[in-house]
Order: structure tokens, then sequence, then C-alpha cells
């Protein structure tokens, strides 16, 4: 069988849309299903609900964009640094939206061979704001009157803050639970903000798209696709990674659906593909121990899982959901799914703030993985980076423990300073 591109959108020339894309500074050519890599959609519409030829009722499968990779600009990772991901262009989607300031997160060391990618730094504190740049800037291609996504957390404040700037609406199915910094950055950013149950979330974020014409930013199927530009987002984490640090033997990931694992493998591998290295790093996906479909993907072999999820504090990556991306991107690297419980969270968020990285709970599931994977006997010849994807400030129990009143005298002052000096225990 020979490649083939299907057109789901006749009216559309898809010629035309990918000289569009050329002449605003992207060499995205198509999408590519993942369930069969000959099959081939235009670039225009993105098709988040998958490859409608390859789904079946086990899975569904993603679309990733191509692109035309023989004429990437020679000095695209030797020039000199530009604010945003403008600087890579290329091989983006196109970036029809306005931008925040997105990407050129600090890489920190944080000793014995390991770094912190610090996604914090972002504009809306997370690694999501690479993701909307790029899947706002398709609503804004497509003439959307607005946005819309399922979550209570770190991609529905990004996408309402990514909507505002591009002066679309933007509406969120949301949780009656979602932690009060995150209900604060929705309001804002005057989204529309619907709490609902978690079980209805998707089949209205249906509704919405197919009634209103809005743009889906987050996913639509059983198993997760989400948006096919989504991913190209996070591949920018590893363009940088390699600017700073080169290629590190290992990169790990927090993983819920996985789009960010399988953004940050296909940005090495895109870099070894073109000659940029001869090496890519093993990636590994953190996932809560409570549910963990991408170790249960891995094990039965499925291409992607559905699991029950157990009680969990990590929320921003309890899915019940896997996606095909997250396995591909294991399996690809030779990397492993690290399931992490709520304690070795802990002790690794507790580890990253005593370094200065104040980080939520769930954007520890990288250094935790680490932790958990070399106390195993796992080892690596090469440094190490553990992504760190979000601020404390969007953590559920942010504002439970207020400060105590302390006596305003030398006696009671140095009483408090010596038992912050006393060893535990």
């Amino acid at each position: 069988m020979t490649p083939e591109t299907v057109n789901p959108t006749p009216a559309r020339d898809p010629r035309r849309a990918t000289a569009t894309a050329r002449a605003a500074g992207s060499l995205a050519r198509h999408q590519r299903s993942m369930g069969d890599p000959r099959i081939r959609y235009p670039l225009w519409p993105p098709l988040p609900r998958g490859c409608p030829r390859t789904g079946s009722d086990l899975a569904d499968f993603p679309l990733e964009v191509d692109y035309a990779y023989e004429d990437t600009p020679a000095d695209l990772f030797t020039g000199p640094a530009r604010p945003g991901l403008e600087r890579w262009a290329p091989l983006l989607p196109p970036l029809d939206a306005p931008g925040l300031g997105e990407g050129g997160t600090p890489l920190l060391p944080l000793g014995d061979g390991v770094w912190i990618k610090d996604e914090s730094q972002n504009p809306t504190w997370s690694h999501k704001d690479r993701l909307n740049r790029v899947t706002v800037s398709a609503a804004v291609h497509e003439g959307a009157p607005g946005v819309a996504v399922a979550s209570s957390g770190n991609h529905g404040s990004s996408a309402a803050a990514y909507a505002a700037r591009a002066g679309l609406a933007c509406v969120v199915l949301a949780s009656a639970g979602a932690p009060p910094a995150v209900a604060a950055f929705l309001q804002a950013y005057g989204a529309v903000v619907l709490p609902v149950p978690a079980e209805r979330r998707w089949p209205l974020l249906n509704e919405v798209c197919d009634r209103l014409g809005y743009h889906p930013v987050s996913n639509l199927t059983r198993t997760h696709t989400g948006h096919p530009f989504g991913a190209e987002g996070y591949k920018t984490i590893a363009y940088e990674i390699h600017a700073e640090l080169g290629v590190p033997a290992a990169v790990f990931v927090p993983t819920g659906y996985g789009e960010l694992l399988y953004g940050v493998w296909k940005g090495f591998r895109e870099l070894r593909q073109l000659g940029v290295t001869d090496t890519v790093p093993r990636v590994f996906g953190c996932e809560p121990a409570a549910g963990a479909p991408l170790g249960t993907a891995l094990r039965t072999g499925v291409p992607a899982a559905v699991v029950p999820v157990g009680p969990t504090d990590a929320y921003a990556i309890d899915c019940a959901a896997g996606s095909h991306r997250a396995v591909r991107a294991v399996l690809d690297s030779g990397g492993a799914a690290v399931p992490v419980t709520d304690a070795e969270l802990g002790r690794a968020r507790d580890r990253l703030a005593s370094r200065g990285i104040w980080a939520e709970l769930s954007a520890a599931a990288g250094l935790a993985g680490l932790e958990r994977w070399t106390s195993t006997g796992g080892g690596f010849d090469g440094p190490v980076v553990c992504v760190s994807t979000s601020s404390g400030f969007k953590d559920l129990r942010l504002g439970t423990a207020p400060l105590e009143p302390v006596e305003p005298t030398w006696e009671a002052v140095s009483r408090a300073l010596a038992d912050r000096a006393r060893p535990a225990g």
C-alpha cells in the first residue's frame, strides 16, 4: 500500500492550505494517522476525533502533523534565540494567534546529573501554554467563534488566557472542585465556566463544538486523541533542552493522557531525523499508581487503555484514559511507564521546594518517577531531565493551612528558630 491522502472536506483545496501554512512561516504539510502512518489527511481542518479510518472499539488513533522537513532552515537550531514559540515556527503549525511569551523556560541543575525543566515559568504557570498557543492558532485560522475545553486545571486556565489574547470566546467544562487558583484564572480571563459532573464533560464538549462551531482544544474521544496540533507545541521543550544541554540520557515526564510525553519524544526524534543529533533519549511516562493507563496498555499490549482511577491528589494527571501517543513514545524510545504514589509525589515536591522550585503535586511526577526508577536499580550514563509541569499555586490543598500568629517577642522568635533548626524525630 502506498501513502494516500484522504480529504474529509473536498471543498477545501489541500494544496492551497499547505501554501498558506508555508507563507506563514510553517512547513506543516499534512496530518498523518498514528493508526496507519501510510494514511494522510490535509492539514486543514484538524481532526481532533482521531483517524476516522483506523479507530475501533479498542482504541482511537490520534493524528500527528508532518512537515516538509527537507526545507527546514539550516540555522533553525543554531540561530539567535527569539521570544515565544516563533523561533521554531517552521516546524510548528501556523501560529495565527498572538502569543504570551510562552516557552524559553529555565533548565535548572538539581545535582548529581539531574536537571529540572521548570514549565511553571510559562505565562499561566504551566506547560499547557505551549499547546494552547498552537491549538488556539488553529481556531483563529479556521475562523471559529471560540474554543472549548474540558478541564479543571492547567489546560482550562491556559486555553482561557490564549482565547482572550486572540479575542475569542472560551467555554470551560470544569469541576466544582477545581483548585482556587485555577478557578480564579478562569474567571479573570472571562471564560464561561460550567462545572458539571466528570462523566458529562466530554459529551457536552462534543455538543458545544458541533452545535456552536467552537474549536475543541482538548480531547473528544474515549481513548485520547486530542487536537492533532497540540503535541507539536510540546516538542519545543525538546528543542530547548537540546540547545542548553545536548541530548540527555533520559527524560522523565509527568503523564496523564501522554500528549506532553509524546511531544518531547517527537522533538528529539526530529532533531535526529534532521541530522542535528545522532541519538535520542529514553522517555519515561510518570503516572499516578492509582490509575496508570499507560502502564496497563504496555503490559497488556493494547494500543491504549481505559482504567478505573482510585483516590489521588494528583488531579492534573489522574486520567482514566490513555493514548496511543504515549505508548508509541515509550516503545520507540526504549523507555518505560513508571507508577508513582502520592507519598512519592509529596517527597519529590518537597525536594524541589528545598531547591527553590515550588511545584504542583502532579508536576513533581517526573522527579518522583526518576527516584522510583533509580531505587529499583535503574541508572543512566549521562544527564537526566525531569520536566516539572506546573506551579504549586495550582494545588488542590492550597490555602488550607493558614499561618499561625507568633508572639512578637524575641523569646518567641528564638524558640521558633530553634524549632526550625531542630532535626525531625
